[in-house]
């Protein structure tokens, strides 16, 4: 399982997704029919978000099943914002889908 704040034209994301990698095609077509086809991502350590939301974490997790692409754990970019500092994250990656 993958953490991974998405900065997007509608805003941040944070998502967990049962994907191991953000260059999983899966993933990028889903995140597509989303209408997220360009993108800035960033790792999130589990470890740090699992700490930072809680409960909240542990109920977004357990709906997350192996047939699951994603679930988004938070869509409030302040609160995004607020709970994570640039240098806890992974570098950029930039995404830009046709």
């Amino acid at each position: 399982m993958k953490s991974l704040l998405l900065l997007t034209a509608s805003g941040p994301l944070l998502i967990l997704t049962s994907h191991e990698s953000l260059n999983d095609q899966t993933l990028l077509e889903v995140l597509r029919h989303k209408g997220i086809g360009k993108f800035v991502a960033f790792d999130v350590p589990l470890s740090l978000a699992r700490e930072r939301y809680g409960g909240h974490f542990q109920s977004v997790e357990s709906n997350l099943h192996e047939t699951d692409d994603l679930r988004i754990l938070d869509f409030n970019g302040q609160r995004i914002f607020q709970l994570f500092h640039f240098d806890e994250l992974g570098s950029p990656i930039l995404i830009e889908q046709p």
